[in-house]
């Protein structure tokens, strides 16, 4: 069976390094990373002229929703050619929204597909070092406001999304620690081998 995996998490859990794990782990798999299309959204914020600001009331009206629609695009097409796309993407509001999946189950229905979602489990410390860490641009508003920021984060597991007749529609991957990555990597390889 056919399937797209999401791995989904707030910023700085550990998705990136998690997918790319998974996807040299699975085989015959397309990986698709959203952080690519960073380019064309930065244009588009210097073009119109806006400061560059990925938390902007300017960055939710006009780009982000379509940077998810381009990359879910993108895996659906490619669904026509390889039996499993992983995308790495936080879809922080998306998989909180049932219409949403719903939408996205019907869609994959059409492709003989399947939906599993990766949620990259890590606590609040952990992700803030992260980011520091890995000092990007896309994080400077962030650490800069990290109260404001962090309080409109849901780190909760997205419970909402398992429906008990499925076995693996949900996977949690544990990412506080290396033991933690290890441990789930190798039980969450066994179940979507």
């Amino acid at each position: 069976m056919k399937k797209l995996i999401l791995v989904t998490s707030p910023p700085a859990c550990g998705k990136t390094f998690v997918s790319k794990q998974l996807a040299k782990a699975l085989k015959h798999v397309v990986y698709l990373d959203k952080d690519t299309l960073i380019c064309l959204s930065k244009q588009i914020f210097k073009v119109a002229g806006e400061e560059y600001n990925r938390s902007s009331k300017f960055f939710e009206e006009n780009i982000r929703d379509y940077e998810y629609e381009a990359i879910v695009a993108l895996a659906l097409e490619a669904l026509d050619y390889d039996d499993t796309v992983l995308i790495n993407a936080p879809f922080t509001r998306e998989i909180r929204d049932k219409a949403y999946i719903d939408k996205l189950k019907d869609k994959l229905k059409e492709k003989d597909a399947v939906l599993t979602v990766i949620w990259v489990e890590t606590t609040i410390e952990v992700c803030k070092q992260r980011m520091i860490e890995r000092n990007s641009d896309r994080d400077s508003w962030k650490l800069a406001h990290w109260g404001e920021y962090i309080s409109g984060c849901n780190f909760n597991i997205p419970n909402a999304l398992d429906d008990p007749k499925i076995s693996n529609d949900l996977l949690i991957f544990k990412n506080s620690s290396d033991d933690e990555f290890k441990e789930s990597l190798r039980n969450i390889i066994s179940i979507l081998e």
